[in-house]
């Protein structure tokens, strides 16, 4: 499938749009190629698009103080990413994204977002609907964080996305758990 193709699929899961306004949304959009390890947004960073993944693999992360690195999201296709609260309130990035594949991405920017959203009430919808599944997710994400040990969190993981330990470095997965490399290997080789 090509890029058009596989957003037009991805948002038509949530809403009917005519081909007209898909046209009109996609041609905000722009695709573009990374490479392995290259970054999309850097701690720092003005950030002004946020990314739609059609081939590859994104994470998001931070990194503190005594440079430990936490994963906050893996992107893989039909998945978005970006430093959110640096795109909506115009502060510097604090979070990072780079590529842990070679990847292929649309950009869209957030004043096209918002564009729209203004004059289509069914992106409106969508972004939406994105928005709360996100937020869903996250809550869950938290809730797993503060009542279940490594153990459980691993094996949320494994059961939710099963593909991730074909693409992800096992170090990645145990910066997204939580856990040390160490800890991870016991986890997975009892």
């Amino acid at each position: 499938m090509n890029a058009s193709a596989i957003l037009q699929a991805h948002i038509a899961k949530t809403v009917s749009l005519s081909p007209e306004q898909f046209e009109y949304i996609f041609s905000h959009f722009t695709q573009q190629s990374f490479k392995k390890g290259q970054a999309l947004i850097s701690e720092g960073d003005r950030v002004d698009y946020e990314y739609f993944v059609l081939e590859g693999c994104l994470k998001s992360f931070f990194i503190n103080d005594e440079v430990k690195m936490f994963i906050l999201q893996f992107a893989m296709p039909t998945w978005w990413a970006s430093d959110y609260n640096a795109l909506y309130s115009g502060n510097r990035a604090t979070i990072n994204v780079d590529c842990i594949t070679n990847a292929e991405v649309l950009r869209l920017s957030g004043a096209d977002r918002e564009k729209l959203c203004k004059e289509i009430p069914g992106v409106e919808y969508f972004f939406r609907w994105r928005t709360n599944r996100g937020y869903v997710a996250l809550q869950k994400r938290l809730l797993s964080f503060m009542n279940s040990d490594a153990k459980h969190r691993y094996e949320e993981l494994l059961q939710q996305y099963p593909e991730l330990y074909n693409i992800v470095p096992k170090q990645l997965i145990a910066a997204y758990l939580g856990v040390s490399r160490e800890t991870l290997s016991r986890l997975y080789n009892p």
